[in-house]
């Protein structure tokens, strides 16, 4: 891969989704500082970190471990974005457009972990 892992788009869109998260987690009340903002922001981080560390893996094999990795942070955020519509109802929307966003990441990281 010429370009490298900054060319991949699940990377492009796992960093932008990342970086929403951030944005949605500076809505949260500060009391959530240590508990669903942590979570979310570690796990949403994850994601393009894992996909970066596997592209530079040499096998197969220990770049679909790092993509595994990526995939079920995704299904953490899954959980914590669900949490999270129940606690803040007036960020719901906002959630919402995010949990769109994870499903398409979560289906091309089912692909790369799953294929060759």
């Amino acid at each position: 891969m010429q370009g490298g892992y900054k060319d991949l788009i699940v990377w492009q869109k796992a960093k932008g989704f990342c970086v929403n998260i951030y944005k949605l987690t500076e809505l949260f009340p500060d009391s959530e500082k240590f508990g669903l903002i942590s979570q979310l922001r570690r796990a949403s981080v994850s994601i393009p970190s894992n996909i970066a560390e596997g592209s530079k893996r040499n096998t197969t094999k220990d770049q679909k471990q790092f993509y595994a990795i990526a995939y079920g942070s995704g299904a953490e955020i899954e959980t914590q974005l669900e949490i999270s519509k129940e606690l803040f109802s007036s960020l719901r929307l906002n959630i919402e457009n995010l949990e769109n966003d994870l499903v398409e990441i979560m289906k091309m990281l089912n692909k790369l972990r799953t294929t060759n």
